[in-house]
């Protein structure tokens, strides 16, 4: 069962209305042929019936995929974050699962809601959000991208959020969402500078982000870690922002937005003299470059959701609030 969140007045219009709508339209003028670029127009990102069947393929090869532990059945559906995140699981899987998943629990989605933004230019995006058989009551929230019409669309993020941290979105008289430029002046932070706040936020903490699991939890668990008997761990945080991973943000009822964005992190763990790295899990180990002697760099990419208030709203200046984050090893490499 799905909710549409898209306008009643046009739940008729399929697939092809909307390309033809996108397409390069020819108009003749007394001084000759004068080209419209369809990029330029504003128009929903698509139809809600081809959001819906985007999340039903998604969820079919995401299922196959991980049956097999075979990264060639999703590839076509994912990109981005979830492309780092999920094809590393699934390399680890293969080598050390050949046969495919033991322990395959096949993904179900239900009460799937659609947020189709209204929007000029590529790429063009929606965000669906359903409940799983997996997560507990989280939401899992699915950014669905593509930068062509010839192009199927795919996710490039995934992450989960608890029901109750879901904001409300601004919607036209018609049901579509807004799209928030990536340089927006009038949130908090510009979405396109997150990632890069985020990073440095990790590093040197600071007021820009609200404490919680994922900000000063995370810093206060790294600070704990960071020195061990016989054991050093070190951290490098860095943004990612181009092409798929660039951010993409939702405008909200009170006038912030939801914003979707990537980070990379790394996790240098190196052993004192006569002590070792302490031995890996079969999956970092399938990931692992060269021999593990005195180091282990692990690499993981994180991609994070978060509500990112109106610039001035709320007294002494709003915070941004981290609402999920799902991070994957990528890769290791041992010295």
């Amino acid at each position: 069962m799905t909710r549409d969140r898209s306008p009643r007045g046009r739940r008729g219009r399929d697939r092809t209305a909307l390309i033809a709508a996108s397409l390069t339209a020819l108009s003749l003028t007394a001084s000759g042929c004068v080209v419209v670029h369809g990029e330029r127009e504003v128009l929903p990102a698509t139809s809600k019936a081809e959001a819906a069947k985007a999340l039903e393929e998604f969820t079919d090869a995401y299922n196959a995929a991980d049956k097999a532990y075979d990264s060639s059945l999703d590839a076509d559906h994912i990109t981005g974050a979830l492309a780092d995140i999920d094809g590393a699981r699934l390399k680890a899987g293969h080598a050390n699962h050949p046969g495919g998943n033991p322990g395959h629990q096949p993904l179900e989605l239900s009460d799937a809601e659609f947020t189709i933004p209204k929007k000029a230019g590529w790429p063009r995006w929606f965000v669906a959000d359903a409940t799983a058989n997996k997560g507990g009551s989280a939401r899992w929230l699915f950014v669905f991208t593509r930068n062509a019409l010839s192009e199927p669309f795919q996710v490039a993020y995934l992450t989960l959020v608890a029901p109750d941290k879901l904001p409300e979105f601004k919607l036209d008289e018609d049901g579509w969402a807004e799209a928030v430029p990536a340089g927006s002046a009038d949130l908090s932070v510009a979405p396109g500078e997150l990632s890069e706040q985020y990073a440095t936020y990790l590093k040197s903490g600071g007021s820009v982000f609200s404490d919680g699991v994922h900000t000063s939890d995370w810093r206060a668990t790294r600070e704990r870690q960071a020195s061990k008997p016989g054991l050093a761990r070190q951290y490098i945080d860095e943004p990612l922002t181009d092409g798929d991973y660039a951010p993409l943000a939702l405008r909200t009822a009170d006038g912030g937005a939801l914003v979707f964005f990537t980070t990379r992190h790394f996790e240098k763990q190196t052993a004192a003299a006569g002590a070792s790295v302490p031995t890996p899990g079969e999956d970092v180990q399938a990931l692992t470059k060269g021999e593990i002697k005195q180091s282990l760099t692990l690499e993981f990419v994180s991609n994070e959701v978060a509500l990112d208030p109106k610039r001035g709203s709320g007294s002494g200046g709003a915070q941004v609030s981290l609402l999920g984050r799902i991070q994957g090893l990528t890769g290791a490499q041992g010295d």
